[in-house]
Parts: C-alpha cells; structure tokens; sequence
C-alpha cells in the first residue's frame, strides 16, 4: 500500500506542536509588516498595537471564563508553567514552604518544582495507579497546615490520561475548610482544544495554556491567575503582564493565539467525536495485528486524539525512525523530552516494567488525520515491528497480550 500520494508527510505528532493553518497565517502577517508598532509606546501606532493587545487578551479570557486581567503571557508553555510553580511558592513562602505536585507532571512542572527544594520548600510527589489516575484522597491526606501549593496536570502529555481536576479542586476545598487552601495549579497544554477549560468551574487558581497545541504559533502561551492570587516574577526589566513577564509582548503571535484558540474551541464538540471515533478503530486494529501490544493511559478517561502504546521486545526510536522512512511522524512521548535517553518518567510512575518503557510510541491526532491516513500506517506499522522483532532477542512467546 503506498502512502496517499496528497501528503508530503503523514504527521502524527499534533501533541507535540500543531501546524499553523493559512487562516491563522493570514491573521498574524500584518503584525510582522506594517502593523509593528510596541504596544507600550504612546504614539498613535503603538495605541493601536495595544487595542490589538487588549483584543487578544479579551478574547483568550472569554473562552476560559476568565477576565482579561487574570491572562499572563508567557513565551512557552514551560516559561507560563515555571511562573506559576516558581512564582506562586516564593510568593507565599511566608505562609509555608510545602508544595505537591504529581509524579506523571511534565517536566516544566517537575523541574520546577525539583528547584524549589534548593530554596528550603519540600515538595510531595503523589503517586499514580496504573493508568496515570491520581487517586483524590492520597492527595487529601498529604495536605498540611503549609501546603500553600498544588499542581496536577489536566490531561497528561504522554499517555493522554485526563484527571477529574473539578473534583479535586473541590475536594482540597471541603479539606481547608478550616485552614488555608493551598493554591491550585493545573497544566493543561494538552486539554485546550479538547476538554472543558472553564476555570471558575475547574476551580482552579492558575492554568497554564499554549498556543502551539491549538493550531497557533509556537513562542506564545499564557498563564490564567486568579485576580487575587499572587506571584512573584521570575524575570526583571519592564512593566509588561503585570510586572509579572517584562518584554515586548509579541504582537504577531498573540494575534495567532487568539485566533487558533477561537477556532480549535469553536470545533470542539465535533472533533472530540471524530477523534475518538479514529482512536477507537486505531487501536483495535492495532491490537488486531501487534501481538503483546500494550495500550497506555486509562481505558476512558483519555485525550480523543492520543494513542500511547508499548511495544515489547524493541525499541521506540528504532520504530519512529523506520516510520519516519516512510513519511510518517509520530513521537516516543514527550517532545520536551525527546533526546533524553532516561525511561520515561511517566512510564514509570504507572509502574511500567523498565525493560518495557524504552519500546513505547505515541501516535497523536489532529484536525488533518483521517481513517486513510491512519489505514496507511497500519498497513506500515505491523510489518516495521515484525521486522525489528526478527532481529529482537526476546522471544514469540513474550508477545502474549497484555492485560489492560
């Protein structure tokens, strides 16, 4: 079967960036040509430039639910998420020094939060079952009098698996009842096209978002902070998002943000169907043709677009580069991870044996993934593993299937 000759690459990869549609394009060129006034200046250019500013902003904080003064622009959802880890704690280090986060967080989150530990915080990391769940009352019992942050992340990066952040928020709040509720942060780079991001019913007080997972450019992201939370800076220079991220703002891409959100929120409803109707098939008939496949994330409660699988008895760079041979490009799981060689962090919080994790791979869809693009890799894919399996060490009867 060769690969349908209209797509110069078939691109399975959508959780690590998405491809900027023309529309979106379109929108952001004016701002790299003769719209390229600073929005801080006060001449008449610069007034219009922080009209288009305050337009973006305004509309990024209506799709959340949020207001327009509680969005923070960052440059990178990594940079919205060390302000919001690094920032929320040394901002309430005089109210206590405990800070929890889950072991399955992306590194932007674990990094963080691992600095802290230098600055005299202690940092819980909870445990996961074997699909990435946490597990709301381990949470609970490990709240304190100085717990004065928690962050969990809202879909996982890796395995798709989506957390009951509602719930949580609301249980940390029946348990503080009597004492001060720990600020609540969640990463939810991945949820934003898919799930509900209504902050004030999420509960939660800080939500990091980008707009490279939305169909937006990459270099932009921003951080939704509850007026009354409070952060403190990790950087100096300016008077730009509330003192909080001095520099220009990058107007260009801010227009791309605002409109790639608009579109991915407007089409949400739609393509979480399609999507998980794709999925659905995707990975049946992968369990059809890959014997000992094993399925990673949890069985219902998972991004529509992400299929994490493992693969026993051979390794995952050798799968997405022979993939990559044939046009096709997917991800061994975190992109932000992608030339560290350690087993994946979240693989092995699920408990994933360490001589499975190195033979796993994700598949991630998108707005231009369709049953013939994905008929194309199952009829690439199977071969690639018998192939790679006939020079394995590991013998046929490791394959057995695996129970979920």
């Amino acid at each position: 079967m060769l690969k349908p000759a209209k797509y110069a690459e078939l691109y399975l990869d959508y959780a690590a960036g998405t491809p900027v549609a023309p529309e979106i394009l379109e929108a952001m060129l004016p701002y790299f040509g003769n719209e390229y006034h600073n929005p801080s200046s006060m001449h008449a250019g610069g007034r219009k430039a922080h009209r288009v500013l305050d337009e973006a902003r305004a509309a990024i904080a209506g799709m959340i639910n949020a207001e327009s003064d509680e969005i923070i622009f960052t440059g990178s959802g990594t940079e919205s998420a060390n302000l919001a880890i690094i920032g929320a704690a040394r901002a309430a280090k005089a109210k206590g020094n405990h800070v929890i986060i889950s072991s399955v967080e992306h590194k932007a989150v674990l990094e963080a939060a691992k600095s802290l530990t230098k600055e005299g915080f202690e940092v819980t990391c909870l445990p996961v079952d074997r699909y990435g769940m946490i597990d709301p009352g381990t949470l609970i019992s490990h709240l304190r009098d100085e717990t004065i942050l928690v962050s969990v992340i809202y879909a996982n990066n890796e395995i798709g698996t989506v957390v009951p952040i509602q719930e949580l928020s609301a249980k940390i709040a029946d348990a503080c009842i009597n004492r001060k509720r720990p600020v609540f942060h969640t990463d939810a780079c991945q949820a934003i096209s898919y799930l509900d991001v209504d902050v004030r019913a999420l509960g939660v007080d800080l939500m990091t978002f980008n707009s490279a997972k939305v169909g937006g450019p990459t270099g932009v992201a921003a951080l939704y902070k509850r007026r009354d939370v409070r952060l403190s800076p990790l950087m100096y220079g300016g008077e730009q998002e509330q003192l909080l991220r001095p520099g220009t703002e990058a107007l260009p891409l801010l227009k791309g943000f605002a409109h790639a959100l608009k579109i991915a929120r407007s089409l949400r409803a739609k393509e979480v169907d399609r999507l998980l109707e794709l999925r659905q098939y995707f990975i049946h008939e992968l369990e059809n043709r890959i014997p000992g496949l094993i399925v990673n994330g949890h069985p219902t409660a998972v991004l529509p677009n992400v299929v994490h699988v493992t693969i026993p008895g051979i390794e995952g760079e050798a799968m997405l580069l022979m993939l990559d041979e044939h046009g096709i490009a997917v991800s061994t799981g975190s992109a932000c991870s992608a030339f560290d060689l350690r087993p994946s962090h979240v693989l092995s919080a699920i408990g994933q044996e360490s001589d499975l994790i190195h033979g796993s791979i994700r598949f991630s869809f998108g707005r231009d993934t369709d049953k013939e693009k994905l008929e194309y890799v199952l009829h690439v894919f199977p071969a690639i593993v018998a192939r790679l399996r006939s020079i394995s060490s590991v013998t046929t009867h490791a394959y057995e299937k695996q129970p979920r």
